[in-house]
Parts: structure tokens; sequence; C-alpha cells
């Protein structure tokens, strides 16, 4: 659907003093956002892909050399609390700086934290700060700039969805590229050039953001502030159906189930950072010789060079529409772009030269977002023309998958010796494991932000959004301290066996879903 046959988005753009220029159909402003996320999520995901195996790396290779227990608990209250700042961003933008404001300190104070981080080995005291002010920042930055775009859009839309899931994959080509190229430099040159490297492209993101706020007119340039009589007014034009008391409990309760069944996958999912880096690091082959090195040199190559192809695609859509208008964000955005294509030569022609391939720890969580990019229209259209089950069906299949991930692992590692401190697995168990896992959240992930938006009342939609972060936080801080025990289980039973208790949870908790879907279908009253 072009433009002209969107009056909803037309009048929507004019009333809110948004600029009107298009860019494959959508508001020119999308795609300053898609950037900045972009660039936040490539700052993000390079500088986590890092952590654990910097932590774990011996002191004569610039790492710290702690041991794998240590790194986990750190790594799980990092990211629990990444996911928990969100709900007092998403307050103080609210009710005191408006999304801009918000999105551009968080911006700041992230890129303030990569610049901390770069210099660790000066004083580890400045590794610390950095995570805190990553914190701190992300709290500010992810919950604002999602709001900015559903901002672009009358709910009466039908560009709305699209225009998140272009929004969605600016998110998985940031982590993938993040991942690749910092993971490498950090990995094979430096750490703290890694973790510098995040920062850079952080701050890239935060200018290219800055120069061109104009460009969304009233949206986010403050907190909205309604008297008791516009309030009032509002609730009187809201177009939402009156549910019956029994009706709103109920989908509620729903909402809860989910929200626990997510705890159930993500405990799982979030090993990647975790175990499955420890896993990566110690247990994998990843000394390639002959024709599987030069195979996957050019794999490589291809997953490097592709998605930078694509995106600067993007981006010369979008300054052939607002050059002349916002000049510098088109030129800031080009010079990250120029270093990004450099690097990416610089890594492929640098891995050509060399006569042994090894695969950096960090490059198997590339293996996620790839999935992401080649699968989620394959799952779109899956769930729109073959078969659409209901929402816990769906979180079902996503628990079982993340499972059977796991199952491999286990499959994968059972030619560890109890109590084994390395050893030599193919890395195809990895890639095996990363393919159900990110299976498993095209089922979940999506699905249950969708059945977030659908089954609460709008008056509590915000509340529930927050405590799904909240639920996602709680994972993530118990899937950390959950990997923690990677060796005590293995030196107490094997590494086959601490992957079969991490699949054996939530395959328990996805029967548990089908056992209780009759049930939960009647309670969504008619949400499918």
């Amino acid at each position: 659907m072009s433009q002209e046959q969107d009056p909803a988005l037309i009048a929507h753009l004019a009333k809110k003093g948004i600029d009107d220029k298009m860019v494959m159909g959508h508001p020119a402003g999308l795609f300053i956002l898609f950037f900045t996320e972009m660039w936040e999520r490539f700052s993000y995901y390079g500088m986590r892909a890092l952590l654990t195996v910097f932590l774990i790396t011996e002191i004569a290779a610039g790492g710290w050399e702690w041991d794998n227990a240590d790194a986990m608990q750190l790594y799980a209250w990092y990211t629990g609390l990444v996911y928990l700042t969100p709900l007092l961003g998403g307050i103080i933008a609210d009710k005191f700086t408006g999304f801009r404001k918000a999105i551009l300190l968080g911006a700041l104070v992230m890129t303030l934290g990569h610049l901390s981080m770069a210099f660790e080995g000066i004083n580890p005291y400045f590794f610390y700060a950095g995570l805190v002010l990553m914190i701190l920042g992300n709290g500010l930055f992810k919950p604002n700039i999602s709001s900015m775009v559903g901002n672009l859009y009358p709910d009466s839309s039908s560009k709305k969805d699209a225009g998140y899931t272009i929004f969605y994959m600016g998110i998985n080509a940031g982590a993938f590229l993040g991942m690749l190229l910092c993971g490498y430099i950090g990995e094979k040159v430096g750490w703290h050039y890694g973790f510098g490297l995040a920062g850079v492209f952080m701050l890239f993101g935060m200018l290219q953001f800055y120069f061109g706020t104009k460009i969304f007119g009233d949206i986010g340039a403050k907190p909205e502030k309604h008297t008791k009589e516009e309030l009032e007014k509002i609730a009187e034009e809201s177009d939402e159906e009156v549910l019956a008391p029994n009706v709103v409990r109920d989908r509620l309760v729903v909402v809860g189930v989910l929200m626990v069944a997510s705890i159930f996958f993500f405990f799982a999912f979030e090993q990647a950072g975790g175990s499955m880096t420890v896993f990566a690091k110690d247990y994998t082959q990843r000394i390639l010789e002959g024709s599987t090195g030069t195979i996957f040199k050019w794999v490589d190559a291809i997953l490097t060079i592709f998605p930078i192809i694509i995106v600067t695609w993007v981006l010369y859509g979008l300054g052939k529409k607002i050059y002349k208008a916002y000049p510098l964000t088109i030129i800031f955005t080009a010079i990250s772009f120029v270093l990004i294509w450099i690097l990416g030569v610089w890594k492929v022609y640098r891995e050509f030269s060399l006569e042994q391939t090894e695969v950096t720890v960090s490059w198997f969580q590339i293996l996620n977002s790839f999935f992401i990019i080649t699968l989620a229209s394959s799952f779109s259209k899956l769930w729109e023309k073959v078969w659409n089950p209901s929402g816990p069906v769906k979180f079902a299949m996503g628990l079982a998958l993340v499972g059977v991930g796991f199952v491999v692992l286990s499959l994968g590692a059972n030619s560890i010796p109890q109590g084994a401190t390395s050893a030599s697995v193919s890395m195809i168990w990895l890639i095996l494991a990363y393919f159900f896992h990110t299976t498993g959240e095209l089922c979940l992930s999506p699905v249950g932000l969708s059945y977030v938006s659908k089954l609460s009342p709008k008056r509590l939609a915000g509340l529930l959004f927050g405590l799904w972060f909240t639920a996602s936080a709680i994972a993530n801080f118990i899937a950390g301290m959950t990997g923690s025990y990677i060796d005590k289980i293995s030196e107490t039973y094997s590494m086959s066996t601490f992957f079969l208790i991490i699949a054996a949870i939530p395959m328990g908790a996805a029967v548990i879903l089908l056992l209780l879907n009759p049930k939960l279908k009647k309670m969504m009253h008619g949400i499918n």
C-alpha cells in the first residue's frame, strides 16, 4: 500500500507535525529510529558477546581469568538489571523528559559506559563503572525508542505492524554486526579495542538521531501532561470495548500464565551469553584446517559483507529523501558506514591472509540474529496461511524447541569425560542448538508481545508491558546464576547432564501449557 492509499497515516503525520517524506512507503522518521536502534544494538550485543569470554580468558591473553561461576554471576546481575531499568526509564520519560531527551541521555550515558570499559586495562574500576553506565543508559534508551516507533502511526494504520517489522530488522542487523565485528576485534586484536568500538558506533547513533529530531514533529518532544478533564474526554472517545469484569480477569490470568512461561523460555535461551559461551570457548573445536577452513572463510565473508550491503542500500534510500533537510543526520550515518565497510573488508582480508582458521568464541552468537533474519518471514507466512494455533500452543512450541536445542548440545557433549576442563567437540552441535533456539524464539517472543497487547485493557497495557520486561529480567538473572553451576555439575555428573537439566525445564513447562491450553483458550474469550 502506498502512502497515498493510507489517508489515516497522512492525517496523523500532519496532525503531529511529522515530516511527511516517505521511504519504502513508511515515514522517513522510522528509518532514523532504525539506524539509531541499529547502532545501539550493535554496541550492546557487541559488548555482551565479549563480556563472559573476557572474564574467563587467561591473564596472559589479556583477560581476567575468572572462574566460570564468578563470570556467570556477574553476567546474571548485568543482564538482569539491563531488562529491569527500562521500567524506570519509561516512567522518567513519561513524567519528566519526553522520549527524545531520554533517548539522547541514554545514548550518551551508554557511550560513556563503553568508553569507560575500553580503559579496563588501566584500572578494573573503569570496567565496573562502564557496566553500571550501560545499565542506566539502556534503561533510558530502550523503552522510549520503541514508543517513538509506535507514535509515528495511528492505531488504525495498516502500516504499523510493518513499521515494527522494519524496526525489528534494524535491531537484528545491529546485533549481528556488533557480535561479529566487536567480538572479532576484541578476541583477535585486543579486548579494549572491542569494548571501545562498541562505543564509537553508539556515539554515531546518538549524533544521527540528535540532528534528525525535527523530523518527528511533536512526538516525544516533551512528556504529555493532561488535565483531569482531558483524561476523561480521552476515555470517553476511546473505542475500547467495554468488557465484563470476569472477562478482564480471565484475560489477565492468561497474560500472567504466558509471562511465567516466558521466564522458563528465556532462562534457557539466555544461556547463549553464559554457559553456551563457556562451551564454545573450552569444549568446541574452533581450529579449522584444509578445505573446512576455506569453506568457513567464504561463509564468514558472505555473512560479514552481505548485511552491510543491505543496510547501506537502506541508508541510500533515506539519504535521497531527507539529505537536503537533515544533512548532518545523513553525514554522520554515512561516516559510520564508511567505518563499518573498512572494518568488514579488513576482517575478511585478514582472515584470508591467515593459514590457520580459528573461529572466535563470540562468532556463534551471531547465529541467532542470522537465523531470525532468514526465518522470520517464513514463520509469519506459516501462521498466516498454513497453521495458526492458539497463543499457548505457540508458547509451548517455543519452549519445546529451546529444549530440543539443549538436547542437541547434550548429545554433542556426551563424549566429554566427567570433570574435563577442555575438549574439541564439533561446532555443528552449537550451530544446530542456535537454530532450534531461534525457531523457538520466533514461536514465542513476537507472539508474546502481541498477546500482551491484545489481552490487556488499554488502561493497564503500559503496566503489563513493564511486567513483561520484569519477567525477562528475572529470566536473565536466573539464567546467569544457573550457568554458574556448569563446572560443579560437570565435575559431579557430566557436561551432557548439565545441558539435559537445562533442556528438561522448558520442555516440562511446554507440557503443562499444552495441558492448560483448552482452559486458557476459553479464558481468552474470543481472542486468538
